[in-house]
Order: structure tokens, then sequence, then C-alpha cells
């Protein structure tokens, strides 16, 4: 079992920015691969990015150039690091876990409104 807690959601104005973070509690060394998915409004969920225990990181194309994944393996969170915002960025951010047998783990979601 893997706890996730999610923090660092709020309303920014175009252009400003944001930095999500997700702390793992539990089974934390069962865990490969963490990241951001997030859902907008009438949306299909998409992934934003991940990064694996290894440091491999990916990154939906909207986001690229934008928005970076960080991972500390010690302190077991992962961060997401939203510049530039825009309006369409606005969507609830939901972090997940993914397991090393396959499964997945989600966050509760923390809510990102960019608007002026």
């Amino acid at each position: 079992q893997v706890q996730l807690v999610e923090s660092g959601g709020g309303l920014v104005q175009p252009g400003g920015s944001l930095r999500l973070s997700c702390a793992a509690s539990g089974s934390i060394s069962s865990i490969n691969a963490m990241g951001w998915y997030r859902q907008a409004p009438g949306k299909q969920r998409e992934l934003v990015a991940g990064i694996t225990r290894g440091g491999f990181t990916n990154y939906v194309d909207s986001v690229k150039g934008r928005f970076t994944i960080s991972r500390d393996n010690a302190k077991n969170t992962v961060y997401l690091q939203m510049n530039s915002l825009k309006s369409e960025d606005t969507a609830v951010y939901l972090c997940y876990a993914t397991m090393w047998n396959g499964m997945n783990y989600w966050g509760k979601g923390t809510l990102v409104t960019v608007s002026s």
C-alpha cells in the first residue's frame, strides 16, 4: 500500500508559476515511477509528466519547456515545477505512483487554476 498526498495547487495568473509536491508513504521501496496526470472539466485525464526511480522523465508535448518534474528519493517526494502557465493548464492535478508489479496508486488531487 502507498499513500500519496499532493500540495501546492492554487490560483495563478497566466504566465505565472506554481510548484506541486507529492509525498509518498507506505511501501516506498516498491515504487518505480511517479508523476502527474491532470483532468480538466469535460476532458479526458492526461499524463502530464512522469519520472522513474532512475530519473528518466517524460512529458506531454503541451508542457515541454514549461514544466519540470523532479524526484527526491530520500524524501519520497516528487515535484512538478510549472512555469509560463496558461489558462489551458487549469485542471485537477493527480499524483500517481506505479509499483514494480504494475499496480498504480493515486492521490486525491490538487486544483490548479490559471486565470486573470
